[in-house]
């Protein structure tokens, strides 16, 4: 049976949702359906997660239901974007275990900002019940403690250092591809046709890459965005129209991180990010900015 020979692990909110899509156009490349089973992540544990929302989470944690999601691809390379990879501990010992010749792939944000976009996110959501940042990462220990969702550790999972030092102790670096997230903005086209060429398809593809995917604007009227929601499951024939209430009702850019927590949270990050640039060999400095 087939198992992927590639994996998108992370970072969440570094644009693998966009990255997901734009693979996806690729006609040598499979992704499955849906993006993250989080497999991997939870492989033979049964998951009681406790946030809000939390249990709405689709995920995969037995070996033949993982592997049907890829039975009878044909592609060249075939794959799995799960943020969820580069920040569960267990991760990349169970990915040798079952892909030990997985080519693996990461774009890292700015770890201040990853955090933040991911609060954000939530809070559009609906899921989110505080809104101020600021009480969230108050309350993260005590969130982890009671055993929520990866996505509410929005500080813990910028320590990439540490994250990536699991998967470079265990795989090759020939199989490790690690790109920043401000040269995907800056120069999405040649970033993707390098990904292409690390997984030896054609290079020469250009993927629409007109939209962006899952980025984190904040609703003018949160009542009125979970309503419009709801409607759109419900109704899924006026989903354009419901769609562009949901877009209507959306601030067009989101709410700056304020200058004291960044400054708490690179303080918090700085040993790690110095650790990283040399791990990765590249000038991260901007981050400590």
């Amino acid at each position: 049976m087939n198992m992927p020979n590639f994996l998108v692990i992370g970072a969440a909110k570094a644009g693998s949702s966009s990255l997901y899509n734009y693979l996806k156009q690729h006609p040598q490349i499979y992704v499955n359906p849906g993006k993250g089973t989080g497999f991997f992540s939870w492989e033979g544990e049964e998951t009681d997660f406790k946030g809000p929302g939390d249990d709405q989470q689709l995920l995969i944690n037995n070996l033949e239901d993982y592997r049907s999601l890829f039975e009878g691809v044909s592609q060249d390379a075939i794959g799995e974007v799960c943020t969820d990879y580069i920040y569960g501990s267990k991760d990349p010992e169970r990915i040798y275990h079952h892909i030990p010749n997985a080519k693996l792939i990461a774009i890292l944000r700015d770890p201040s900002d990853r955090g933040y976009s991911q609060f954000l996110g939530n809070y559009r959501d609906g899921i989110e019940p505080l809104t101020d940042f600021a009480d969230a990462l108050r309350e993260e220990d005590a969130r982890i403690a009671n055993n929520w969702h990866y996505r509410w550790h929005y500080k813990q999972r910028g320590f990439y250092y540490a994250q990536l030092k699991r998967y470079f102790d265990r795989f090759d670096d020939r199989q490790i591809k690690v790109y920043l997230y401000e040269d995907y903005a800056d120069h999405p086209v040649n970033l993707i046709q390098d990904i292409f060429r690390f997984l030896e398809v054609d290079d020469t593809f250009i993927p629409d890459i007109s939209q962006r995917s899952n980025t984190a604007k904040v609703p003018k009227n949160k009542q009125l965005h979970q309503s419009l929601k709801k409607f759109r499951k419900l109704m899924p024939r006026g989903k354009r129209v419901v769609d562009y209430l949901i877009n209507r009702n959306l601030y067009v850019s989101k709410p700056q991180l304020s200058p004291d927590i960044r400054q708490q949270l690179i303080q918090a990050y700085r040993e790690d990010i110095l650790k990283l640039q040399g791990l990765i060999q590249c000038d991260l400095s901007k981050w400590l900015e």
